[in-house]
């Protein structure tokens, strides 16, 4: 029946509304511009006042860029400042002692919440009188208020201060954000005001923008995008400037499409199907960058602070942060701050996650420095917080070991979040939730999460993105939103919650926008997500390394920082390993836990990602320089402490005799280079170079597996000498090196003929240069420190013009140096040397012979000052394979050697640690180094990376004097065991000390305790002490009874394989163990006697590329 109200008559036209018009109308409700005074920005305040009726400024300037702690700070001298007066220079402190008075007026006495706003461009943190931080402040309105307490509304004078750091949220960076650091930035003072909010009009605002970013962003054809339309022009006719009570017709008009819920977090409880988990998050995973790890100390309390308090105001709120390290300045410099966090971790809202010391680099950390990461992460957590993190959280790291899955396996977490991926610029991940699989075969449940960022700025479209972009949504539809400031910290802000409030309204009422939910931790969301996978098995797998197609220059950048870390793992490896056998050896030693942890604590901090691999400010590497040297001086005392408890000694007596200690588990012949004065004059052999610098050599060699001693009376025979000889052919000098196993020829600098003798075979390509230095051109689209591409392969320079002249003549050593100019500002010099072959004089007395392989060692001596170019060294050999394998942790990797799909051309740039090689079945070519990660194996062409010259945002990387050293080791067979033992050898150097001769048996015994027997694919890579052992803890967590070694080990190869372990130390019981040292099963073992010593056999099984750990506990 029609309705009988529908009038016959229409005398009033109603025109079709103009979209295109109309859309671009609401732009100017809530922008600044032409229109202020008659849109909403005109009411967001119902009073502000900045008088010194009102409020008074007092500033103290901490004098030569220092950072003092409150208690310090407040005793400066405070001068009167006011509004517009600039603070500076770059890094300076500033604290101001701000006094307010609240007026006596209704609009302020009923307010509901009074704000304090302030701008300083800079970065700040608000204190109140007793010293407790209360919240950060972000300049360029990051995070511009604060709220007062209403108890404040007293009509009384009330202080407070804020400490204000001249540092934007990105440092300091001149005209561009990752440009090197302008060091006289002034920050203008431009608000410090009282402010009575209009709570209304502020809730409008958020209601608005969240309605026309529908009408803008659904889809243009849908009722929704259009309904959103009509209701932004309907407040928009509503709204009246000049009568605040059309706010509260404009809340209800946008009410209608975002529902009546959306100021509680009620809103929540809706009951309807979530698809969107948001998490709090605030990414200091920076913890230095463009700013040093001083101001990250002081960034961390400003987040943390800020995230307290909102944790207080909204209830739904969740926040999630990583990194033990920043807990711990924490705890040290800001013990307030940390109690309240403390009780908000008890709470359930504030989620430590994580499980590693800092936020690392995966790529060029040792598989033990990834396991410390874990272990004193998860200690840190457990010991102040009572649980352990089950997430690894690495959003903003340079890509992923393939080794990543096992270690968090190991340290008892099993969920992995990354973001990095989304970066690619050749090929796009396929997947967003899979289970990602380790080179052994262990997984973790990975997510990254679909909106593309960890630092979401919750905005329409990243809402949207959480699902629409989302690669697996047959098997789960569901995913995690990270919000919050990021990089230089902050965090989630207030309006960030109030909308996604607002976005869970829109698509409870309205639809289309995927659903989302506040108040699930990390933690909770991998819950729902394993029980919707069934435990996972539904969803796809990715197995090996998540290899990260963007930011390849980071393997080379910041050479100095790259060997730190090298020097100062192996340094950490010794000092553990001696002074393990020495608290079993030495009643009197006492295991130095404290001093050893605190060592480890500046390396882990050092493989922060974005110091390791090159990518922050010079004075993030003046710092990493500094802790390196103190990691060193420190690291050699402990060393000699444990030395001089074995019985060793730096200094030689009468009764003394020259030895060197090897930390690995395996006997080794090595040719050292001493002093005269060390050595007896039967143990060595003089030696002079042509230019008369004599050098005196000795042949030391194992007679155990950890004490080498001098080869008594060592003949270099005309067989087994090194020689070097010089001739003419074609009007040009050709050099000749030769021992009994290689050959190599020398021409115009490079190395043109590599013959292996025992193989009877050419190593090099025919026509090949080996040794060869090239200059690559070096301009990367935008990030300097971070990427080199792949078009700087097509423009290089081989270096040529060499000088060539003899080193050492032999019979130990012989060597041609090779000097070349780059450029007018920069040369190197490279040494090619081979050693002397001699018989091992003790194979027929150690458990397993010594290594009869014999390499073409190279130093490489730079002077570096270029610009925008990469040095590399090339080795084109005779092997034919599509595969190169490089070591990673535990184990090898292996990638293409050809350009077939976008996928091999990608990779064509890697990581690798002490090797690389290439092989085919029956022969291969290993390069092994000292101190590098970059490498490319391009069909047969092996390059090595050595410096790059990137000016931003260190604009003097990698300018300065280096020492390389590289060498070629020819082999028979594809890659094994003995590649991987050489390697460790070229690595960890023996150290020299003396010994008593009487004594030298005994010693020769305590270094020989622990080896391993067997399959020489198992590498006992560490010998550590408990952490909770009587003797060692350092009460964090609950004491172990008696003593334990742990020990670690792992398959190199790739290859189910037995070894027996087998120790002279007194047994109790064995047990496999976890990485944070819980027991996790009974190994039976057997004691025999072995001339008339009790020995201890532990039988071990480990799958391919298995790492695991034994615990002995000792009798």
């Amino acid at each position: 029946m029609p309705s009988q109200s529908y009038p016959q008559l229409n005398n009033k036209p109603v025109a079709k509304k103009v979209r295109d018009i109309y859309k671009e109308r609401i732009n100017q409700f809530i922008n600044e511009g032409p229109y202020k005074l008659f849109n909403l920005p005109a009411v967001l305040d119902d009073a502000r006042v900045c008088d010194e009726e009102h409020v008074r400024l007092e500033v103290y300037s901490v004098p030569d860029l220092q950072r003092p702690h409150f208690k310090d700070a407040i005793k400066g001298t405070f001068r009167p400042t006011r509004k517009g007066e600039s603070f500076g220079p770059s890094w300076s402190t500033h604290w101001f002692r701000i006094h307010v008075r609240i007026p006596k007026k209704d609009v302020w006495l009923n307010n509901k919440q009074l704000e304090f706003h302030w701008e300083n461009h800079n970065e700040g943190l608000v204190y109140n009188t007793d010293g407790l931080p209360l919240q950060g402040l972000t300049g360029d309105d990051e995070r511009p208020l604060w709220p007062i307490p209403n108890e404040w509304k007293d009509g009384e004078w009330h202080v407070f201060y804020i400490e204000a750091s001249c540092n934007g949220m990105f440092g300091n960076g001149d005209r561009d954000q990752i440009q090197p650091p302008d060091p006289n930035r002034w920050f203008p003072l431009s608000n410090a005001d009282l402010v009575a909010p209009c709570h209304d009009a502020r809730a409008l605002y958020l209601d608005f923008g969240i309605i026309a970013d529908a009408a803008r962003q659904l889809d243009q054809d849908s009722w929704e995008s259009n309904v959103a339309l009509k209701v932004c022009n309907d407040v928009m006719n509503v709204f009246d400037p000049d009568d605040k009570s059309t706010l509260k017709k404009c809340r209800a008009i946008t009410k209608s499409y975002l529902g009546e819920a959306i100021d509680s977090p009620d809103v929540y409880e809706s009951g309807q199907k979530t698809f969107v988990y948001a998490i709090g998050h605030c990414h200091i995973a920076d913890t230095a960058w463009l700013w040093p790890y001083a101001e990250t100390r002081r960034k961390t309390a400003r987040s943390w602070a800020s995230q307290i308090a909102l944790i207080r105001q909204f209830p739904e709120h969740r926040f999630a942060c990583s990194q033990a390290q920043q807990y711990k300045w924490l705890k040290d410099e800001y013990p307030g701050l940390f109690e309240e966090i403390k009780k908000e971790v008890k709470n359930g809202r504030f989620n430590f996650i994580g499980g590693s010391w800092v936020e690392n680099d995966t790529n060029m950390p040792s598989g033990e420095a990834l396991v410390r990461q874990m272990l004193l992460g998860q200690r840190f957590f457990e010991s102040n917080f009572g649980e352990r993190s089950v997430t690894y959280w690495l959003p903003d790291t340079f890509g992923y070991s393939p080794q990543v899955p096992q270690i968090c396996r190991g340290a008892e977490m099993s969920r992995f979040l990354t973001q990095k991926l989304s970066w690619n610029n050749i090929n796009n991940f396929p997947n967003s939730t899979f289970n990602w699989v380790a080179l052994d075969g262990s997984q973790v449940l990975c997510h990254m999460p679909p909106a593309d960022t960890y630092t979401s700025r919750v905005e329409f479209s990243e809402v949207s993105n959480s699902l629409r972009n989302h690669k697996n949504l047959e098997q789960d539809q569901t995913s995690l939103l990270v919000f919050g400031i990021g990089d230089g910290g902050g965090g989630p802000t207030a309006p960030m919650l109030e909308k996604l409030r607002r976005y869970r309204g829109l698509s409870d009422t309205v639809g289309l926008l995927p659903r989302v939910k506040m108040g699930h931790t990390a933690d909770e969301y991998f819950d729902l997500l394993e029980k919707s996978t069934t435990n996972g098995e539904d969803l796809v797998t990715w197995v090996g390394e998540l290899y990260f197609e963007l930011h390849r220059g980071t393997y080379t950048t910041q050479s100095d920082i790259k060997k730190g870390n090298r020097r100062t793992e192996i340094l950490l490896h010794d000092i553990e390993y001696l002074s393990t056998l020495a608290t079993m050896y030495n009643s009197r030693f006492k295991y130095p836990t404290e001093r050893i942890d605190d060592l480890w604590e500046i390396v882990l901090l050092n493989q922060f990602h974005d110091v390791l691999p090159g990518s922050a400010i010079e004075m993030v590497y003046d710092d990493a320089k500094e802790l390196y040297a103190e990691v060193a001086e420190k690291g050699a005392q402990l060393v000699r402490e444990a030395a001089e408890a074995l019985g060793l000694s730096e200094e030689p007596t009468t009764s003394s005799e020259l030895v060197a200690v090897s930390t690995l588990p395996w006997p080794r012949q090595e040719i050292l280079a001493l002093p005269r004065s060390a050595l007896a004059d039967d143990k060595g052999l003089s030696q002079v170079t042509v230019d008369n610098t004599q050098n005196q050599y000795v042949v030391m060699e194992s007679t155990g597996s950890g004490l080498l001693k001098p080869v008594q009376g060592v003949q270099a025979t005309a067989e087994t000498s090194a020689t070097v000889t010089e001739s003419m052919s074609e009007n040009m000098s050709v050099y000749v090196l030769e021992n009994k196993k290689l050959r190599v020829t020398i021409k115009e600098g490079v190395i043109t003929s590599l013959w292996d003798k025992d193989e009877d075979r050419e190593v090099l390509v025919e026509g090949g240069k080996a040794n060869q230095f090239v200059i690559f051109d070096d301009k990367p689209l935008y990030f300097q420190a971070w990427d080199t591409e792949v078009y700087s392969l097509d423009k290089r320079r081989y270096l040529s013009g060499a000088k060539v002249r003899i080193g050492e003549t032999g019979p130990l050593r012989a060597s041609v140096i090779i000097e070349l100019k780059i450029s007018d500002n920069s040369w190197l010099k490279s040494t090619i040397s081979v050693d002397a072959c001699i018989t091992s004089a003790s194979s027929a007395k150690v458990a397993e012979p010594i290594t009869t392989l014999s390499y073409v060692d190279i130093t490489t001596e730079v002077e570096w000052r270029e610009n925008h170019k990469f040095l590399k060294v090339e080795f084109p050999v005779d092997v034919h394979s599509d595969v190169a394998s490089y070591e990673t942790q535990f184990g090898l990797v292996k990638r293409p050697t050809h350009f077939n799909t976008s996928w091999d051309v990608a990779k064509f740039e890697v990581c690798c640690h002490k090797w690389a090689d290439l092989s085919e079945a029956t022969y291969g070519v290993t390069i092994m180094n000292d101190s590098k990660y970059g490498f490319a194996t391009h069909g047969n062409v092996q390059r090595l990376s050595l410096l790059r010259s990137p000016k931003a945002p260190d604009g003097h990387a990698d300018m300065g004097h280096h020492f390389i050293k590289y060498a070629i080791l020819p082999h028979k067979g594809s890659i094994n065991s003995e590649i991987v033992r050489a390697s460790y050898n070229y690595n960890y150097p023996v150290r020299t000390y003396f010994a008593p001769k009487k004594a030298i048996p005994s010693t020769d015994d305590i270094l020989s305790s622990i080896t391993v027997e067997g399959n020489t694919n198992i590498i006992l890579s560490n010998v550590k002490r408990g952490e909770d052992d009587e003797d060692t803890s350092r009460g964090h967590l609950a004491v172990k009874a008696g003593k334990s070694i742990y020990l670690r080990v792992y398959d190199s190869i790739g290859g189910k394989t037995k070894a027996i372990i087998s120790t002279t130390l007194p047994v109790k019981k064995v047990a496999w163990s976890n990485l944070l040292e819980d027991e996790k099963g009974e190994i039976k073992f057997e004691t025999v006697k072995i001339d008339k010593k009790t020995v201890t056999k532990i039988p071990i099984s480990l799958r391919a590329f298995e790492v695991s750990t034994v615990k002995i506990q000792l009798a």
